[in-house]
């Protein structure tokens, strides 16, 4: 659990019951209550954060899903577009996001990520934001020319260490409606990309309902809701990342992500 000072640490009474976030997230966070007056057992510069959850069984991604001024984007389908990412691309706040050595097109994607609280199937959209646990920021990053290789996003998408996650989880008590929010990408203090969560072409309610028709949701599982322009490979001349940039992705009640740039090194 995050405060100013610190994190309260849980997990040293919970983790013999709950061996991972995913399980406490099933079990409708018990104790919590408990635990928010406790002191910080850990200091900030003390830790390491982790993805926000490191283990989701499934990372479903949105895109084409921000209006652009008063019209869809060029493009924009009827239904969502929606691809996967691996777990084994992420990383969480603070850690470096990986350049390939294969390319040197990796690109910035500020957007809100949705942490699915609840199990279901065919969940009617009236009832979706009930099986929501909470929020984080994502930096989705997009190796472009990888990702232009066919017209399936995969490969761009999935490279190790791309996925920045966190910096930590909203939980939709603290957070219950996220329409609205001012969602700011900036690369080295420089904003690079700003829209507001009201401006997406398919909410939150209608992922989880249109994703859960085809596949069960469980909890941890992840679906991040896509990015609104102003990423690197849209600008002229084009902006990729280079090794010692700093990205951050800061969205209004949720907190801010940032990661510096290294190039891989095998």
């Amino acid at each position: 659990m995050a405060t100013g000072a610190g994190i309260i640490d849980p997990g040293r009474r919970l983790r013999t019951i709950f061996p991972d976030l995913r399980s406490y997230i099933a079990a409708g966070f018990p104790c919590a209550d408990e635990y928010a007056g406790a002191s910080p057992a850990f200091a900030w510069d003390e830790i390491v954060l982790s993805p926000v959850v490191p283990n989701p069984a499934m990372i479903i991604m949105a895109a084409i899903n921000y209006f652009e001024g008063e019209t869809k984007p060029t493009g924009a389908p009827e239904y969502p577009v929606l691809f996967l990412r691996l777990p084994a691309s992420q990383i969480g706040h603070g850690t470096p996001l990986i350049r390939p050595r294969e390319s040197r097109k990796l690109d910035f994607e500020g957007e809100l990520a949705v942490i699915v609280g609840k199990p279901g199937r065919h969940i009617p959209r009236a009832q979706a934001m009930s099986h929501v646990a909470g929020y984080a920021c994502y930096n989705d990053g997009s190796v472009r020319d990888w990702q232009k290789h066919s017209h399936q996003f995969t490969p761009g998408k999935n490279f190790v260490g791309t996925g920045a996650f966190g910096p930590w989880m909203v939980t939709a008590d603290e957070l219950p409606d996220p329409k609205g929010l001012s969602l700011v990408t900036r690369v080295n203090g420089i904003e690079m990309q700003r829209t507001d969560t009201s401006r997406m072409i398919f909410d939150v309610s209608y992922l989880i309902s249109y994703i859960s028709t085809f596949t069960p949701l469980q909890p941890g599982d992840v679906i991040v809701t896509g990015t609104c322009g102003g990423f690197g490979s849209t600008r002229k001349p084009p902006q990729f990342l280079s090794a010692g940039d700093v990205v951050e992705v800061e969205i209004e009640g949720v907190g801010l992500l940032s990661n510096p740039v290294i190039d891989e090194i095998i």
